[in-house]
């Protein structure tokens, strides 16, 4: 487990459950970025399922806080089915107002450095295949596209966690 980090103004840490309504926020707001016709109204309860996310005793939540308020989040866990060594990330979120800042970067590295504290060799993630700025954005940070399924409107990608 990594140990909270903290900058000048800067803090990564665990999110908490009495945070879940401002992660729902983060996260409405930044996954409204790739949608053009506005956020899909799919009948998710997303105050239930970060609520749960951040109560799964095999999972973590990190947060970034920058004055008070949380700007970036990364929720992960072993997948399903997966070998031991493997996790995936599920969601990676920055406010789109603090984008350029160094949010992403700062909140990937505290990801990378506790999956390989834990043991890790792979991290997995799906990312919708119109947030191109998240593609670049994993691929700036070593992830590398798998081959895409027929129709599939995500793109599955790898990071290796050790050296080869």
């Amino acid at each position: 487990m990594i140990r909270n980090r903290v900058t000048t103004d800067r803090a990564i840490r665990t999110a908490l459950p009495a945070e879940a309504a401002d992660v729902v926020a983060l996260h409405a707001r930044a996954r409204a970025t790739y949608y053009p016709d506005g956020l899909p109204q799919d009948g998710t309860d997303w105050l239930a399922a970060w609520k749960s996310a951040l109560a799964r005793p095999d999972g973590r939540v990190l947060c970034v806080v920058e004055a008070g308020r949380i700007v970036g989040l990364a929720s992960f866990r072993p997948p399903e089915g997966a070998p031991a060594d493997t996790v995936k990330l599920f969601q990676f979120h920055v406010d789109p107002d603090h984008w350029g800042r160094g949010v992403g970067t700062a909140l990937h590295a505290a990801c990378v450095e506790e999956w390989q504290a834990d043991g890790r060799r792979t991290a997995v993630l799906d990312v919708h295949v119109d947030n191109r700025r998240a593609q670049r954005f994993y691929g700036r940070q070593g992830w590398v596209p798998e081959p895409a399924g027929p129709g599939d409107h995500h793109l599955t990608m790898r990071l290796p966690l050790t050296a080869e």
